[in-house]
């Protein structure tokens, strides 16, 4: 081998030890994050925007609390969604869309339960350090109740024959005034996946 060669072999070593200890090089592109997906059955980013757009669409619509709207913002809170379904499904963020839609039809007001304990030691803070000038601090006692709650579950039923799966959901949704106990709102929102494998699995 010549000396040229040699020293070819040599430098090409380290870059083909680099690109082995890396791996292959990935090619990453943004996509719609509104488009359906479609690459199984569980449940998916479709499946979720699905629900908060039906769920949102249909209280604003709904003629009793359309009344109530027409007159004040009530605040409500979100009680944590019930998973029902056997997948691990991140129920927060169904909450988290809901509400934010909810709020920024500008129809409704929201108590954030998830941060009661943080609120309630910055308070106590402000108020038993005399770390904060007590003209700046918040005043205890003066916060906003909540007048209704919002809680839902979301279910499923799984079938399966042969290569064909099958799936079934159902999101329901309810809205109960505090204060009377009665539920001024509820809606549903069923979903339907069905997937069959090929012969040959692709």
């Amino acid at each position: 081998m010549s000396r040229g060669l040699k020293w070819l072999g040599i430098g090409v070593l380290p870059i083909c030890a680099a690109v082995a200890l890396s791996g292959c090089a990935t090619n990453v592109q943004y996509g719609d994050a509104t488009s359906v997906e479609k690459t199984n059955t569980d449940f998916g980013s479709t499946d979720l925007q699905q629900i908060a757009e039906k769920m949102v669409d249909s209280l604003l619509t709904f003629p009793p609390m359309v009344e109530v709207t027409s007159k004040a913002r009530p605040v409500m809170f979100i009680d944590k969604i019930k998973n029902k379904t056997t997948e691990h499904i991140d129920t927060e963020s169904i909450t988290d869309s809901i509400s934010n839609r909810v709020l920024r039809s500008g129809k409704y007001r929201f108590v954030d339960m998830a941060k009661v304990d943080d609120v309630r030691k910055q308070m106590q803070f402000q108020s038993d350090s005399e770390m904060v000038n007590p003209e700046t601090a918040v005043k205890l006692g003066r916060q906003i109740g909540a007048e209704y709650m919002m809680y839902g579950n979301l279910a499923s039923i799984v079938k399966r024959e042969g290569s064909a799966t099958d799936v079934y959901y159902k999101f329901t949704l309810k809205l109960m005034k505090l204060e009377t106990g009665i539920v001024e709102w509820s809606d549903e929102k069923e979903i339907r996946k069905t997937a069959k494998k090929s012969l040959f699995g692709m």
